[in-house]
């Protein structure tokens, strides 16, 4: 899949409202703030506002996302309600995230009902700021980056590491390091070091891993292509806003401590690619 061509490189907007009669604004002007100082440009309604004039506003200013503050309990009225007029409006494209003091329960009935994402006391500005970078459809941002420091490694999948371990080491020469089983993905992986780009065996340990999917589909060979960058969340942003269809939406564990995040296939030209953040490689 191509990048995203037509996509705007202006600042995200963000519209902050408190709908209803909640008088306290400490932490949405906080919020305001913060999102201003991550580049963002934010419309701040102020106090009492209905689900109607908050919806006008947010077309007004033709933002890209609304942030709901509540800390009067009618959360599970008004912001639903918001969600309705949104349809009324039509607008039903604007990213809507909601933050306060709200119980995990009705966070989750919030999200069924269409609210992206809710951000409770202890959440940071940076993640909220990521996330709104991450699901903010067609932006791409004109902030400089750098690129990937180089290839970490490639991922091939094998049937059994230990029956194809004789090739690497045998034949080849190159030892064998950082065996390590990962549960969670039902896989087992060890490292060829080869140099500065090392080599990734990954044998299933069960029938139903997505790589033991993979080898009945493409047989054993090249799985996918992982490159080195600083910060994996930064490059899943970079690559939401450019249209790539990711696997992972937020980093997760990878081998030896990592953190890993994946893009599928079908929009890097076949092949499965990785971006994988390390501290140090001598640390694996």
């Amino acid at each position: 899949m191509p990048m995203n061509q037509g996509a705007s490189t202006r600042p995200i907007r963000v519209l902050v409202a408190k709908p209803g009669l909640d008088g306290h604004d400490r932490g949405a002007l906080i919020v305001a703030q913060g999102l201003r100082d991550a580049g963002m440009e934010v419309v701040y309604t102020g106090l009492r506002q209905t689900p109607e004039q908050i919806v006008a506003a947010a077309i007004q200013e033709d933002v890209d996302c609304i942030g709901l503050s509540s800390l009067s309990g009618a959360h599970m009225a008004l912001f639903p309600a918001v969600m309705e007029a949104l349809g009324k409006e039509g607008a039903t494209d604007i990213l809507v995230i909601g933050g306060g003091v709200i119980p995990a329960d009705d966070a989750r009935a919030l999200q069924e009902l269409g609210i992206a994402a809710v951000f409770t006391p202890g959440s940071t500005i940076a993640q909220m700021a990521d996330y709104i970078r991450l699901h903010v459809r067609g932006h791409v941002s004109s902030a400089p980056f750098t690129p990937p420091e180089q290839i970490d490694h490639v991922g091939l999948a094998v049937t059994s590491i230990d029956q194809a371990r004789a090739l690497y080491t045998d034949f080849l020469g190159y030892s064998l390091v950082g065996f390590e089983d990962l549960p969670e993905q039902k896989i087992r992986v060890a490292f060829v070091e080869t140099g500065a780009t090392r080599l990734e065996l990954i044998e299933p340990t069960h029938d139903d891993s997505s790589v033991a999917r993979f080898i009945d589909k493409r047989g054993q060979g090249l799985h996918h292509i992982a490159y080195r960058v600083d910060d994996v969340a930064a490059w899943l942003m970079r690559a939401r806003e450019a249209g790539l269809r990711l696997i992972d939406e937020q980093p997760r564990k990878g081998a030896h401590g990592t953190q890993v995040a994946f893009v599928h296939p079908q929009s890097t030209n076949g092949v499965l690619l990785e971006f994988c953040q390390v501290e140090s490689i001598d640390q694996q």
